[in-house]
């Protein structure tokens, strides 16, 4: 829920519904030429750059006309102040900034051109570079101003050592591959596949080797599926999309000549066909990102080779959530790594609803998306509340667990869609209207839950887990101790 949307928005019945489409589709073709003709075999990093980013302009250009120069401006920006100032603060700074100009030409977009219409939204596309400017800034700010030991192991892995090149930095966040619908990478991923070095700077355990199996430098991609899954998708919503309107669910006949839980099972429908249109999006960049070759993510457990290194979700894992916690880490997955980076990790104080807030000025003005994320915060405490106080005693047989499984489900489907009604209504009289017609029995439930059932703060659970570290790695040495002595 703290990143529902995005560039998916796009997808509407307009012209510049078709340009999108059309210009994916022919990125796709480009992604194929490109690795095909352009491999780092046959070519040099720079012109690998210079090509991706001249044809991510003019994709943009072809889609949004001149509101398309706010990309490279908005870019601009930010590497001038990542240039001038130290790099102490610059991660700072360009995220004020960026967020900034963001939250501007969001603003003006919805209040000043066309409230609640998705057509020509180039917000869309400078969502996904915002996201890239701020994760440039703070792996920057990791490598060059934090000490080593400052580090988790995911801002080792992810740290910048050195300062980008303006052609690095402007091939990063406008790539023909990623610039009208992401996803979000991190840097050193996107220049390992440019310079044809992919896992250069990650740690490979297994030496290069699966179930003996030696590792193929560079594995095809398979793209098949994924389209497969995006025709689908696409036909699915083009289907369903006028049967179940979400509007319905405010209608004034509707909610007094509806029974309750004919309401509910009519709730879970409607917001049910709104998803296809994400799927297809985030499916459709992904495969021409794969395409490209970008996307390796090294080989599974049976030595296959896995392109999910930049996958945004994960279709059966979000219809079979069981909890609010695995519904978000399968939807809008680079979304989610975004704001645990950027902030979660980094926020000394109340970082959920910190989180929770950036989530919302990301996406945009529109007051329902406040209402969303103001739900999904008391959602969220409580769904916590729940599975650490109440799952433990359904884990004795596979029966309850059967049982609890079912019962979670359930809850968690109906809690999402309830909580995603004001981001598709956008408007804050509608999105009352529909949460007093369930006399706001959510909000109030899950408040009481998140009272009665506490929840330990996140310190305190790291340090209580520390203790029980430390003596088996203890045993652990004096087993090995014993060993050497032995022989």
């Amino acid at each position: 829920v703290t990143r529902l949307a995005g560039p998916a928005n796009l997808l509407t019945f307009s012209w510049n519904s078709v340009n999108f489409v059309v210009c994916q589709l022919c990125a796709l073709l480009t992604a194929v030429w490109f690795r095909l003709y352009l491999h780092p075999s046959k070519t040099s990093p720079f012109v690998r750059h210079v090509v991706a980013t001249l044809l991510g302009i003019y994709f943009a250009l072809f889609c949004f006309g001149w509101y398309a120069l706010h990309f490279l401006l908005q870019s601009g920006i930010t590497y001038g102040i990542m240039i001038l100032t130290g790099v102490e603060h610059m991660h700072k700074y360009c995220l004020v900034v960026a967020l900034g100009y963001l939250s501007f030409c969001q603003i003006t977009r919805v209040y000043v051109f066309d409230y609640g219409m998705y057509s020509a939204d180039f917000t869309g596309p400078m969502m996904v570079i915002t996201q890239k400017i701020t994760s440039v800034a703070f792996e920057i700010h990791d490598g060059m101003a934090r000490k080593e030991d400052q580090l988790n192991q995911s801002q080792k892995l992810l740290a910048i050592r050195r300062m980008p090149s303006l052609l690095e930095y402007f091939s990063y966040n406008c790539n023909f591959m990623g610039i009208l619908a992401g996803p979000t990478c991190s840097y050193n991923d996107y220049i390992a596949f440019i310079e044809g070095t992919p896992y250069r700077h990650r740690d490979l355990e297994t030496k290069g080797k699966v179930n003996g199996k030696s590792r193929l430098n560079d594995p095809s991609p398979n793209v098949i599926r994924k389209l497969a899954t995006c025709f689908i998708s696409l036909l699915v919503f083009l289907s369903v999309c006028k049967v179940c309107p979400v509007e319905r669910n405010v209608d004034d006949d509707f909610i007094a000549t509806t029974p309750f839980y004919a309401q509910v099972v009519y709730l879970y429908l409607s917001m049910l066909t709104t998803r296809p249109k994400y799927y297809f999006v985030w499916t459709l960049a992904d495969a021409i990102n794969n395409a490209a070759g970008f996307g390796f993510n090294g080989y599974d457990s049976n030595g296959l080779p896995r392109w999910d290194l930049i996958s945004n979700l994960r279709i059966m894992n979000i219809e079979l959530a069981t909890s609010f916690k695995v519904f978000l880490d399968n939807w809008n997955i680079q979304t989610a790594h975004w704001l645990k980076r950027v902030c979660y990790e980094r926020c000394p104080y109340n970082p959920t609803a910190a989180t929770f807030l950036l989530s919302a000025m990301w996406h945009g003005a529109y007051p329902g998306y406040y209402l969303t994320f103001l739900t999904g915060i008391v959602i969220t405490l409580a769904a916590r509340a729940v599975r650490h106080n109440v799952r433990p005693y359904f884990l004795g047989s596979p029966t309850l667990k059967f049982v609890y499984d079912v019962i979670t489900w359930a809850a968690t489907q109906i809690a999402i869609c309830y909580t995603v009604v004001p981001f598709v209504l956008l408007s804050v009289g509608p999105s009352l209207k529909f949460y007093r017609s369930w006399y706001f029995c959510i909000h109030i439930g899950c408040i009481l839950l998140a009272i009665a059932l506490p929840v330990k703060p996140r310190h305190l659970r790291l340090k209580e887990q520390q203790p029980a570290v430390q003596p088996s790695l203890e045993s652990t040495d004096s087993n090995s101790n014993q060993k050497q002595k032995a022989t």
